[in-house]
């Protein structure tokens, strides 16, 4: 792992976040349970799509995996930091959040401008305009080994062992994380992660003014900022990480108190909950809560051990959204996962930057699929498969109809053709400067992980230096994907 000991010295600054996309209406029929088909099955096919055909136990017919475009190999300029593609670009996942702890706690803070005993009501209704948009720092977790979810005692369960994970992963200061092999890569994750948020506000905003907000696996509030920034009225963190729940807390709290007399601060309570296991409903300060946006970044994966758990995440994430509500998030994209396993000539793919094993390679049930997922020095703990085709079946239930859906690299191509979006990337520091000047180094020592650079280096046309990412961080963020789910009922 390359160490980038100047880069470290340099300030980094926070920026604002951007909105704006475009909704698309995928379609998917038929109705879900439990049962023995595979992902396997559906995805497995020669032409990369499959169908899953009901077996006698299930309704589950025909939901047909679409087939995600074949990694870009355009290239993109930003100003004076174009963007530098491999030919093979793909992903990993910014911070992962959690699902799920065993004694739930919920916590309570209210700011002077909320009125928190009209708050759920008025959320519901009202109609106005506004804007969004706001910067916010990458998530604060030390370099070093990642604590191993080897070691983690056998009669944990799962969501135990996640809690535990992300409960021992330490603050770090932003020169510290300056020094990460992923910086950028976690910024351009991050980048993602604001657009989206900006973007759905954005609609949001359009018809009300007094925004609610469900934080559904919070961690340690990495996106507390672009709340504020959103101008929301309330918000509701939950995560199944104590430790997580209260650092979230804390960093609210010196948000409000760093802010002037005069800033309009959401009002927030803060619930420990295992999300997959218990109804968050019930925990609400105000049971007749509802949201106009539900957010659920790097975790819904988590839930999909069984049939239940997925479904209770879900039921948590849709049943209070106000009609017209949106639940969004980011979650690894199944097809990828299986396709990159399958074409591997063991049980794993990855590089140095990322890897993911399958525990059983070849069967990929529709729940409790296992794969064991590392990505340097933030993530360390075995994931679900979500085949997503079966959560939109899923969603259904809840009244929600999927309205967007992309990968990372297909949102990043879009996006990026905005230029308040393209401003935002540079701020955030998403991309790596290439090449890099005197007083840097780039954070990968391999020369085949910028062979992509260099044939645009090439071009006279182009100016230098340009943004990108190495091939090896390229390969890691094109593995996640976006959603967007909306209330019809």
């Amino acid at each position: 792992m390359a160490e980038v000991p100047e880069i470290g010295k340099k300030r980094r600054r926070r920026v604002e976040e951007a909105d704006s996309a475009t909704p698309e209406d995928p379609k998917v029929e038929p109705s879900v349970n439990n049962d023995k088909t595979t992902v396997g099955q559906i995805i497995c096919d020669t032409d990369g799509k499959g169908d899953a055909n009901a077996s006698e136990e299930t309704e589950f017919k025909k939901i047909k995996l679409e087939q995600e475009s074949e990694e870009k190999k355009t290239v993109n300029v930003l100003d004076t930091s174009s963007i530098a593609v491999p030919e093979d670009g793909e992903n990993p996942p910014e911070e992962a959040n959690r699902a799920v702890p065993q004694d739930s706690k919920t916590e309570s803070i209210v700011t002077v401008e909320d009125d928190t005993s009209k708050l759920g009501k008025e959320h519901c209704d009202t109609t106005e305009k506004g804007d969004v948009g706001d910067p916010e720092n990458t998530r604060s977790e030390k370099r070093k080994k990642v604590p191993d979810s080897e070691h983690i005692p056998a009669d944990k369960t799962h969501t135990e062992a996640v809690a535990a994970h992300y409960n021992k992963l330490e603050e770090v200061g932003l020169e510290q994380r300056s020094l990460s092999r992923i910086f950028y890569l976690r910024n351009f994750n991050n980048w993602i992660k604001s657009v989206l948020i900006g973007d759905f506000l954005d609609r949001v905003r359009q018809r009300k003014q007094n925004i609610s907000v469900l934080d559904l696996g919070c961690g340690k509030g990495g996106d507390l900022l672009k709340w504020r920034k959103g101008r929301i009225s309330k918000l509701v963190c939950t995560d199944i990480a104590d430790i997580s729940v209260q650092q979230c807390k804390q960093r609210y709290m010196d948000m409000r108190n760093r802010g002037r007399s005069n800033d309009r601060i959401f009002s927030a309570e803060f619930i420990t909950a295992d999300s997959t296991k218990e109804l968050l409903s019930k925990k609400y300060n105000d049971r007749n809560m509802c949201f106009d946006i539900c957010s659920c970044q790097f975790v819904y994966h988590y839930s999909f051990e069984t049939y239940e758990q997925a479904d209770m995440m879900l039921k948590n994430a849709c049943e209070r959204l106000c009609r017209g509500g949106y639940f969004i998030g980011t979650t690894p994209d199944s097809y990828e996962l299986v396709k990159r396993c399958e074409a591997s000539q063991t049980d794993s793919f990855g590089n140095e930057v990322y890897t993911v094993k399958f525990q059983n390679k070849g069967e990929y049930p529709l729940f409790g699929c296992k794969y064991d997922f590392n990505l340097e020095g933030v993530v360390n703990v075995p994931e679900f498969l979500v085949y997503f085709p079966l959560l939109v079946e899923m969603a259904k239930k809840y009244g929600m109809k999927l309205v967007y859906k992309k990968t990372f690299w297909e949102f990043y191509e879009e996006k990026v053709k905005n230029e308040d979006h393209k401003l935002l990337l540079k701020q955030m520091q998403a991309l790596e400067q290439y090449p890099a000047d005197e007083h840097s180094k780039l954070v990968s020592d391999k020369k085949d992980d910028y062979v992509h650079a260099e044939m645009l280096k090439n071009d006279e046309k182009l100016k230098l230096p340009f943004g990108t990412l190495s091939k090896s961080e390229w390969e890691a963020t094109s593995i996640y994907m976006i959603f967007a789910f909306e209330k019809q009922q």
